[in-house]
């Protein structure tokens, strides 16, 4: 049987005999697959390993009349008679499944152009607008930020893609949204053809998951650089990431979209930033050549005292440009910020223990986060390592050696910030913590008293006034669970707990 041409298929057109293999079965994998065989397309699901959960689900994926093969293995081979590949955001394009595609030429859809494709009117008639988020740090931020501001206005909106909702199961909702605020990761760009948001961030350009890419940086930068193609509205960078407002003029994009930069200092027009003690707008204001309009002030964004962080300070403006691309007003975006919370995990106070303050910071999975954090305390101890993504650290140590009082390393590749803290801090005390000590066998979540040795030795480097940082730079899944499980054990041993 011949491959059907899947090129026009969106939300008012039949799936049905649509065959479609989904690769991979983790949150929008399953999403993927549910949808689509509520739409009627011939689902085959193959992934290579599954929780328990995941096997419940594939259970019930089975009982809808799906297939779902999840052994070791599975993801290896194309099977015959395929229309399309709806993939994963963590196969890789050289993966075998996704070469023999390209081979056998069986479009290759990621889960967000899958659900751009089946958007449905809103309330107005139309499909509901994306105001979309990237960047290597501060996504998750943004977009809760922007979620947040958006339902302050009044509008039905959702947090969605690489955080909350799946965003197939958003667009499939049967209450229709207002307006969507999505973050989307570059994996899940790169899988991305079609997409038009209505305006759009590159909140930073640094080096991570240049495993993913073989460390070829352009490639990364440019699969980021995709949230800006057929933008409608506002394409909106960072001022002091001159790399991203390239970006925006390599876009092809609607006419009439405008470039909207954001600065932590006074902004030029056409941009939003910071005046005094105050987040202001030139951008979408008819005055914007002659003056600003106040949008919040610095103590909106620390509502429990004390300055903000610089890139909670970025994530906000970033977060209200999109939001005021859209239309919403100055009161809108200052109500939303002053009751927004940071999720857990980002920096974090944990306790004020013998005149040192301990923050958990086990977010910062990258080097060019970790830095943001350490910026933002002096004198610090630092705790760091795990996986390093093939990221360099170089840079990072060089611009906060005067800052450092001593340096934890845990995980796989730590030698690699010790590396770059003998080239660049040479005089910085440095304890490495190994797991476990009694030669037996590293277990998850670091073996139970990893992190009361962490904390004890980071006890040890500091003094009165310092504050110690879990910004580990790296990812945590070679000795953790994930980053959460990582910063709840450290917040535990700081209390003097034996578990979260």
């Amino acid at each position: 049987m011949g491959a059907r041409d899947v090129s026009s298929l969106g939300r008012e057109t039949s799936w049905d005999g649509v065959r479609a293999v989904v690769l991979g079965f983790g949150v929008s994998g399953f999403a993927a697959a549910d949808n689509l065989t509520h739409l009627g397309a011939q689902v085959h699901a193959v992934a290579d390993r599954a929780t328990a959960a995941q096997q419940e689900k594939a259970e019930l994926l089975e009982v809808l009349g799906a297939r779902v093969d999840i052994h070791e293995g599975a993801t290896q081979a194309l099977p015959d008679d395929v229309d399309l590949v709806v993939t994963s955001p963590g196969f890789r394009p050289d993966s075998p499944l996704l070469r023999q595609a390209g081979t056998r030429g069986v479009p290759v859809w990621g889960e967000v152009e899958l659900a751009w494709r089946l958007r449905a009117p809103g309330p107005s008639g139309t499909p509901a607008p994306w105001l979309c988020v990237t960047g290597t740090n501060g996504k998750t931020t943004t977009t809760q930020m922007l979620d947040t501001i958006l339902r302050t206005a009044g509008l039905r909106s959702v947090a969605a893609g690489n955080v909350g909702l799946p965003i197939v199961e958003a667009v499939m909702d049967p209450a229709p949204y207002d307006v969507f605020a999505v973050e989307l990761s570059s994996f899940q760009l790169h899988y991305t053809h079609s997409m038009g948001a209505q305006a759009a961030v590159v909140l930073n350009l640094a080096e991570d998951h240049l495993d993913w890419y073989d460390g070829d940086m352009a490639s990364y930068a440019a699969d980021k650089g995709r949230i800006y193609a057929g933008v409608e509205r506002a394409c909106v960078y960072n001022v002091s990431d001159p790399a991203t407002e390239e970006l925006v003029r390599e876009a092809e994009v609607v006419e009439g979209a405008r470039a909207v930069g954001f600065t932590l200092g006074m902004p030029g027009v056409g941009m939003l930033g910071v005046v005094e003690d105050l987040l202001v707008d030139r951008a979408f204001i008819e005055e914007r050549a002659t003056s600003a309009a106040e949008l919040c002030t610095l103590a909106d964004l620390a509502p429990d005292g004390g300055e903000p962080a610089p890139h909670v300070v970025a994530n906000a403006l970033a977060a209200a440009a999109l939001a005021r691309a859209h239309g919403v007003s100055q009161a809108a975006v200052r109500d939303g910020l002053r009751g927004f919370r940071l999720d857990g995990h980002r920096i974090a106070p944990v306790a004020t223990v013998a005149g040192v303050t301990w923050i958990d910071d086990s977010k910062a999975t990258n080097p060019h986060a970790a830095q943001s954090s350490l910026q933002a305390y002096d004198p610090v101890v630092w705790v760091a390592g795990g996986l390093a993504k093939g990221a360099a650290f170089d840079e990072l140590v060089r611009s906060v050696a005067s800052r450092l009082r001593g340096v934890v390393l845990i995980g796989r590749d730590r030698d690699v910030i010790a590396g770059a803290l003998s080239r660049h801090a040479p005089d910085v005390r440095v304890i490495t913590v190994d797991a476990p000590q009694d030669g037996t066998a590293p277990t998850i979540d670091g073996g139970p008293d990893l992190m009361a040795r962490v904390v004890a030795a980071a006890a040890d480097l500091a003094v009165p006034g310092d504050t110690v940082l879990l910004a580990p730079g790296c990812a945590s899944q070679d000795q953790f669970t994930d980053y959460a499980a990582r910063g709840d054990l450290f917040a535990a041993a700081v209390r003097g707990t034996s578990s979260p």
